[in-house]
C-alpha cells in the first residue's frame, strides 16, 4: 500500500509540474493564458507591483535552492521517506509557480519593443527555443529522475535506487548545464519587454547564475576529480570551445 501510495504521490507531483511548465511558457511569453506576466493589468502603484512581485520570486527562489543543497536532502529526509524527496520536491516547486501566476501583479511599460517583423519573428523563434532546449536537456540526462518519476516507480517495483553515474551526452559536451541556459534565453528573448518582464528575466537570471554555483560545489563534492575535469574541457553557460586558459 504504501508503495502504491508513494507511486500516485509521484504521478501527481508530475503531472502538476507538467501544467506549471506549460503554463510558465503562456505566462512568460503572454500567450494561451488567462493571466500572464503582462496582463490583465490591476490598480496597483508601482512600488506595490515591484515589491509583490519580487517577494512572489524570492518566494520561489530561496526554497528551490535551499531544498536542492545535500545538507538539506539528509536532514529533510528523517521526516519525508527518501522514494518521495524529489516528488516532494517537485511538488512544492510547482504549487510555488502556481502562486507566482496568480498573484502576480503586471507592470506593462514598455521599456524597449521589436517593431520590425522579421526581428520579431526571430526573437520569437529564440523564444520557443529556449524552451524546447530547457525541456530537451532533462530527457538527455533523465528526465523522469529529475522530477521524481524513477524513484517512485523503483520503490514500487520493491527495487533498489542506484545512483546515476556521470555523463555528459549530447547538449552537455557542449556546455555544462543546457537546461539552464533554455531557461534564460526563453526569459530574456521578448518582442517587446515590459518592467515586469525585465524584472523576472534579472531576478531569475541572478537566482540561476547564484545557483549554479551552490550546484557546481555540490558536482564537485560528489564526482570530484571526474567533475573538475570536466570543468576543464566544458563552459558552464557558452557554448564555445575552451580557450587555453579556460573559464566559465
Amino acid at each position: 500500500m504504501l508503495r502504491q501510495l508513494a507511486l500516485v504521490y509521484g504521478l501527481v507531483s508530475y503531472l502538476l509540474f507538467l501544467g506549471s511548465f506549460l503554463y510558465a511558457i503562456g505566462f512568460v511569453g503572454s500567450v494561451f493564458v488567462p493571466k500572464s506576466i503582462d496582463g490583465p493589468v490591476v490598480e496597483a502603484s508601482w512600488f506595490q507591483s515591484l515589491a509583490l512581485d519580487t517577494a512572489l520570486l524570492l518566494l520561489f527562489a530561496v526554497p528551490h535552492s535551499v531544498m536542492a543543497r545535500p545538507g538539506f536532502k539528509a536532514w529533510w529526509t528523517k521526516f519525508v521517506p527518501p522514494p518521495v524527496e524529489r516528488s516532494t520536491y517537485v511538488l512544492k516547486s510547482s504549487l510555488l509557480l502556481f502562486v507566482l501566476y496568480w498573484l502576480w501583479i503586471p507592470i506593462p511599460t514598455v521599456i524597449w519593443e521589436a517593431n520590425i517583423p522579421a526581428l520579431r519573428t526571430v526573437i520569437w523563434a529564440l523564444f520557443w527555443f529556449g524552451w524546447l532546449l530547457a525541456l530537451l536537456s532533462t530527457f538527455v540526462i533523465n528526465h523522469f529522475d529529475l522530477f521524481g518519476l524513477r524513484q517512485v516507480y523503483l520503490f514500487w517495483m520493491n527495487q533498489p535506487d542506484e545512483p546515476i553515474s556521470f555523463r555528459t551526452p549530447f547538449l552537455y559536451r557542449w556546455v555544462r548545464h543546457p537546461l539552464i541556459l533554455g531557461f534564460l534565453i526563453a526569459f530574456w528573448a521578448a518582442p517587446t519587454m515590459t518592467v515586469g518582464r525585465l524584472l523576472f528575466a534579472i531576478a531569475t537570471t541572478a537566482y540561476c547564475l547564484v545557483a549554479l554555483q551552490l550546484e557546481e560545489r555540490d558536482l564537485l563534492k560528489f564526482y570530484g576529480e571526474t567533475y573538475r575535469a570536466y570543468q576543464r574541457q566544458v563552459r558552464m553557460l557558452v557554448p564555445v570551445p575552451r580557450g587555453k586558459r579556460g573559464g566559465k
